[in-house]
């Protein structure tokens, strides 16, 4: 018998924020494997979104509610990846979840942090 594991993955269709997190002051290294020129930039945001294609309204409600710089965004797995200084970020991951949660409906969880 074969002992190999299997997994698969599917995604349900609904509205929902699956991840929501902000690294204050992350290691220098994190920039360095994740792309970002560091220069300013205190802290990154993360999140993931469903139906993926709202990652698109998710960084113009980031950009519109404070001073990030959009530095991932993918429109086909719904993630995102945001930089700026701690509270520019959390404003930002905070005004998205607001928005997405309370005016379109979608479930979230809470904004967790690092």
């Amino acid at each position: 018998m074969d002992s190999r594991e299997r997994v698969i993955q599917e995604y349900v269709p609904g509205k929902q924020i699956t991840l929501a997190h902000v690294i204050a002051n992350p290691d220098e290294e994190v920039y360095g494997k994740i792309g970002i020129n560091r220069s300013d930039r205190d802290a990154i945001g993360i999140m993931t979104i469903t139906p993926s294609e709202t990652a698109i309204i998710a960084v113009d409600i980031a950009v519109k509610a404070a001073n990030v710089e959009i530095d991932f965004m993918d429109r086909f797995t719904g993630s995102l990846v945001i930089s700026g200084d701690v509270s520019s970020v959390k404003i930002a991951i905070k005004e998205i979840v607001d928005v997405l949660s309370e005016v379109l409906g979608f479930n979230s969880n809470s904004i967790s942090s690092s």
